[in-house]
């Protein structure tokens, strides 16, 4: 059994992975966030962006996505707190020069009828 790559203790197959595929959609904030992070660990920039809300999915591009989440070794995540509509998190993960880095975001969502959306975020300090 493959944990989820978003640390909760569950299969990536039982967690993330229904989610990614489109076999189900995340029921809360939290969830979407926790299923993004995975999305980036998979290298899925298709999922990312249908995840990001119309309103600021023009600031976002599918190479970059995947570049990005190519060019990490994505380590841990961490959720600090949530809100119904907040999620401030901590991703943890070592660039191409094996250098480690701590993103730490505090990301707003919406959800228009039974669809969550990334927002946008607000970074904290991003190498703690």
């Amino acid at each position: 059994m493959k944990l989820c790559y978003c640390c909760s203790n569950i299969s990536f197959e039982n967690c993330c992975e229904p989610y990614l595929s489109g076999k189900a959609k995340p029921a809360t904030a939290e969830t979407l966030m926790r299923s993004r992070y995975s999305a980036y660990c998979t290298h899925n920039a298709d999922y990312l962006l249908a995840t990001t809300h119309i309103s600021t999915r023009k600031f976002h591009n599918k190479k970059d996505i995947l570049a990005w989440s190519v060019q990490n070794t994505w380590l841990k995540l961490e959720v600090v707190k949530t809100t119904e509509t907040t999620v401030e998190f901590k991703a943890y993960f070592m660039d191409s020069s094996l250098q480690s880095h701590c993103h730490h975001e505090k990301s707003s969502f919406k959800k228009q009828g039974e669809q969550w959306y990334y927002v946008d975020g607000v970074f904290e300090n991003l190498n703690q």
